[in-house]
């Protein structure tokens, strides 16, 4: 995750700032401007990026990563929040998933790219 300072980025802070770097290149990125494409009052995405309310669901977080050219699965976190397949994927093994998700915790990033490279290419 995204820190500053040594303290974990909000899901309001992290957006405002992603969406006010695209409008300093692109004046389209207005506030007013992507809260309409995404589908939402400019007055709540304003709410939402300053955190004066939850994050929003998960299909505006896909709506707004969509906009804002950014990984999905990090603005869900962010927001603490886990996609729908992988609860369902989670779901389907909980001990499993909880138990291999708790012995990674640990694991350098270098090592987890080199697994998640291998599972991806079906060499496990």
């Amino acid at each position: 995750m995204d820190q500053v300072g040594g303290a974990i980025m909000s899901f309001g802070f992290y957006t405002r700032n992603l969406r006010e770097q695209r409008r300093a290149v692109n004046r389209r990125y207005s506030i007013r401007q992507t809260a309409h494409r995404i589908g939402v009052e400019p007055a709540y995405l304003s709410k939402v990026e300053r955190g004066d309310v939850s994050p929003p669901s998960e299909q505006m977080i896909r709506r707004l990563a969509a906009d804002l050219g950014e990984d999905v699965d990090l603005l869900l976190a962010l927001a603490g929040k886990v996609a729908q397949d992988i609860r369902e994927i989670i779901m389907a093994r909980p001990i499993l998933f909880a138990e291999l998700i708790r012995g990674l915790s640990d694991v350098p990033d270098d090592l987890l790219e080199q697994l998640v490279h291998r599972v991806r290419n079906g060499d496990h």
